[in-house]
């Protein structure tokens, strides 16, 4: 196992994120123990000691889980995290309560980490609100030793990252962001980390392998990666492509089963960043596949001048393709959940006057009946 500098800390290159247990009947909420417990035992033994849960996780059960296996093990010997649930608005004003049953279910009395949770576009006013006093609180719990280290997770934008760290950058030890090779420029992640390193912030990564999408890339990308490296596995791409970016300390990984940790343990057992060129081939390829999955939208912006309800339409073109090339998933609905009712798609009547301006000739109304009827909104 490599190895991660922070503070005066050695991290595991790769910790276990405590997200994706493994469960029985398919039922997120009912963590198969057994296997789990297995999981941590042999990620302990091999190496990796920072264990990654949170309060919603496998609907609730993961912190409960975190703390019947890791307490089997020298509290010193690890390093745990949890976060504070802010992605639900209804928990701001319970930030005390919510923290000592987050020690009682992990049977222990402090966090290693500990984060503010998903810091977006939805949430960030209440985060940002004094009354709740989420952040005094916090800074309490680390000034009596209950919290060693606190940082922020985020999904938003660019300009919520920014504004969260105007407020409270000074506090921040680590931020933990979705990065991996498909997100570097689709998701803006680029400039997020470049963000971070000016602010002089370690940087966390969730979603190595977006959710597990990247072990199995496409005939060409598989290819090239092969090409360039015969000896590495495509899931080992994803994570020499992390490897490769500075500031980055530590990543962290769901894994659901044993042979996915065993796999990912001994990719970490190197530290073989890529080259430039391996770099720019990756990017270059994946550029192209994100390319050809959605629609060309430039984001010129003709099209919101001619919008009667003055939609943010190349917003929603880039949150309809997100949501397409991912097959589903909670950033579209939860971007497009955190704007006002009447900027939604399902606010489009169909003129089609964007249409007439728009350059790339997109059908931009048929798109916009799409995306509500796949996210109800």
């Amino acid at each position: 196992m490599i190895y991660r500098k922070f503070q005066d800390l050695q991290l595991s290159g790769l910790g276990l994120g405590m997200m994706r247990l493994p469960v029985i009947g398919g039922d997120d909420s009912a963590v198969d123990e057994a296997a789990a417990a297995e999981m941590i035992d042999y990620a302990y033994q091999n190496g990796i000691n920072y264990f990654d849960t949170a309060w919603g996780y496998h609907d609730g059960n993961s912190e409960l889980v975190a703390g019947k296996y890791l307490n089997r093990y020298s509290r010193d010997s690890y390093y745990l995290a949890s976060k504070f649930p802010g992605y639900d608005l209804s928990n701001m004003d319970k930030v005390e309560e919510i923290f000592e049953k987050q020690l009682e279910k992990c049977q222990t009395t402090y966090f290693d980490f500990y984060l503010f949770h998903n810091v977006y576009e939805g949430n960030i006013d209440a985060y940002l609100n004094p009354e709740y006093g989420i952040l005094a609180y916090l800074l309490k719990q680390k000034e009596n030793g209950r919290i060693r280290h606190l940082g922020f997770s985020s999904h938003g934008s660019v300009e919520v990252i920014q504004r969260f760290l105007d407020a409270y950058g000074q506090h921040m030890e680590f931020c933990q962001l979705q990065i991996n090779y498909m997100d570097w420029h689709f998701q803006n992640a680029q400039e997020k980390v470049a963000l971070l390193n000016k602010a002089n912030i370690p940087v966390w990564v969730m979603e190595p392998l977006r959710g597990g999408k990247l072990a199995n890339a496409s005939e060409e990308l598989t290819a090239a990666m092969q090409k360039m490296r015969p000896e590495e596995t495509v899931p080992g791409w994803a994570f020499r492509f992390l490897q490769s970016i500075p500031g980055v300390t530590m990543v962290l990984s769901g894994m659901s089963t044993m042979d996915q940790l065993k796999a990912n343990i001994a990719t970490y057992e190197a530290d073989a960043p890529l080259s430039e060129e391996e770099w720019n081939t990756l990017v270059k390829c994946v550029d192209a596949e994100t390319q050809k999955g959605g629609l060309p939208c430039t984001a010129c912006h003709y099209c919101t001048s001619h919008c009667p309800r003055k939609l943010p339409i190349p917003e929603l073109i880039a949150l309809y393709n997100e949501h397409k090339l991912s097959g589903g998933g909670f950033i579209a609905p939860m971007a497009v959940g955190s704007m006002p009712e009447e900027k939604r798609p399902a606010n489009c009547v169909g003129c089609k006057g964007c249409e007439q301006v728009c350059p790339q000739q997109i059908k931009i109304s048929e798109m916009m009946a799409e995306f509500t009827a796949m996210i109800g909104m």
